[in-house]
């Protein structure tokens, strides 16, 4: 076995860095894009809006229930035959790899962030919302301006949590050839023989990234602990 050279990590670091921008990317399209589309749901569900809501809660089940790789594998394979059909083109529509990471993650993301956003709903006192009505307050006032701020705040700690989770599953679009920073990482690994640099360091990228963010997340469970009321 060859002894460890830290010089390849350094060589191939601007590539890694590469890499790792684009894992960034999609973590933020995923978080971002992911969230907007869970509050909707969130508040389809919560509101109890005829016939959305038990779309909704299917659609919730349906990605809640099947691995993010398989979703991945669905979007890829299967949409451009559904974009076919839906254009009448004479082939399959190809929407690439790229755009698939970041549709299905924003797609994949947002059941899990719905969840956690109905959970905060819920842990909002009623007579808030009483409140609310009594002042006149649209239901749209309502939510936007009283209860949708709270929400974020009291669950901002598992969103971020979530958000982690999403960083690190970023790393299944190397199933898709996408240079993300595993895929990069893997690409220089395969090309120079040095499996061992290369994995070590996007381990320790890996780990510096999300101990980092998990530390954050225990300042914001501490600042918005939710009080017994017992």
């Amino acid at each position: 076995m060859n002894h460890f050279d830290f010089s390849v990590i350094v060589q191939a670091w601007p590539f890694l860095v590469k890499g790792l921008i684009f894992s960034l990317e999609l973590t933020a399209v995923g978080f971002i894009g992911g969230l907007v589309l869970g509050i909707g749901l969130a508040l389809v569900r919560h509101l109890e809006v005829p016939f959305a809501a038990p779309l909704a809660t299917g659609y919730i089940t349906l990605i809640r229930s099947v691995p993010l790789i398989m979703v991945l594998f669905w979007f890829f394979f299967l949409m451009p035959l559904i974009l076919m059909w839906l254009t009448g083109a004479s082939r399959p529509v190809q929407i690439g790899p790229v755009w698939t990471a970041f549709v299905t993650f924003t797609l994949f993301e947002a059941a899990y962030y719905a969840e956690i956003i109905r959970a905060g709903f819920k842990s909002i006192a009623k007579g808030q919302f009483a409140a609310s009505k009594a002042l006149g307050m649209t239901t749209l006032q309502t939510y936007g301006s009283i209860i949708l701020p709270q929400v974020l705040r009291v669950v901002s700690p598992i969103l971020l949590t979530q958000t982690i989770i999403l960083f690190q599953d970023t790393s299944l679009v190397y199933v898709l050839s996408v240079t993300d920073l595993l895929g990069a990482a893997s690409k220089v690994a395969q090309r120079d023989g040095r499996l061992v640099e290369m994995y070590l360091a996007v381990a320790v990228v890996y780990m510096v990234i999300c101990c980092a963010t998990s530390q954050l997340v225990a300042v914001l469970k501490r600042r918005y602990a939710v009080p017994d009321r017992r």
